[in-house]
């Protein structure tokens, strides 16, 4: 190993911070889990996978460093017991990752939205974001440290066409709440991001598609909405990179970005092939 690789090899970038990840003990969560803790830090993994989370706690490191607690997000208080978890066991709530969501049915004609699964979505994937983000800022508002609240929205937030409804007016919403909350909470040092995916092979997305294997629904994927970017697969542990880097001192000015991990494939319009650059 080189001087270099070993120095940064030693860098832990989160070195006394605390962190809640909801929807944390599998997919993006859990490789953002892994990825924190790596860099020091002191994770609250909040889920209602309860054996999935309990495991990954135990795996990952003591109860002093990491621990598990049951969270529906669209529970008020659920989630404000993760937070007040994460404060009483550590002390500090550093950073709110606010991940946990679902995909919910394929409603891709209004005409035939579910409206049940309209709502469920709606409730798991912005109501409970947003309670994640009331309850970190009232810990870290009066605890005049600063914070950072970070949101898993989609790729999906900034392209439109065969998407489902619900998925797709959910992650939009995401991105607005967060930008609301950069105005707002930029004052007392809270930095607010997203973090907009392209489609990932989680457990979540393998489930949906019948059990595929991780390798079967990236190819899956590719066939159905082939990606810019060739030769490159985006990963749950990509995606934790990202968040790693928006939740550290890095990103320390960096507030109201939406960062799009799609490889651009948003700005490659259907109406130009390959051979318009070739």
């Amino acid at each position: 190993m080189s001087g270099t690789n070993f120095v940064s090899s030693m860098i832990k970038r989160l070195e006394g911070k605390v962190a809640v990840i909801t929807g944390g003990a599998s997919g993006i969560g859990e490789a953002t889990a892994k990825l924190f803790v790596q860099h020091g830090a002191k994770v609250v993994i909040a889920d209602v996978q309860d054996q999935l989370g309990q495991s990954l706690a135990r795996n990952l490191g003591p109860p002093d460093t990491v621990s598990y607690i049951r969270c529906d997000v669209t529970s008020p208080p659920d989630v404000r017991a993760a937070v007040d978890a994460a404060v009483s066991r550590y002390g500090q709530l550093d950073i709110m990752h606010n991940n946990a969501g679902v995909a919910g049915s394929p409603d891709h004609r209004i005409v035939d939205c579910d409206d049940d699964n309209f709502r469920r979505v709606m409730d798991v994937n912005l109501f409970g974001p947003y309670l994640g983000a009331k309850h970190a800022a009232r810990v870290m508002v009066p605890a005049g440290r600063g914070g950072c609240i970070l949101f898993t929205a989609s790729s999906a937030a900034v392209t439109s066409g065969n998407i489902s409804y619900p998925y797709k007016a959910s992650k939009n919403a995401v991105v607005g709440l967060a930008n609301n909350l950069c105005a707002e909470l930029g004052q007392h040092g809270i930095r607010v991001n997203t973090i907009s995916p392209f489609t990932v092979a989680t457990p979540l997305l393998r489930s949906a598609l019948g059990g595929l294997g991780e390798e079967e629904a990236e190819q899956f994927v590719a066939a159905v909405a082939p990606p810019n970017l060739k030769r490159m697969v985006l990963r749950a542990e990509d995606v934790a990179k990202a968040a790693l880097y928006l939740a550290s001192d890095d990103a320390k000015y960096v507030s109201g970005l939406n960062l799009v991990l799609d490889g651009g494939h948003n700005h490659n319009h259907p109406i130009f092939g390959a051979s318009a650059f070739t």
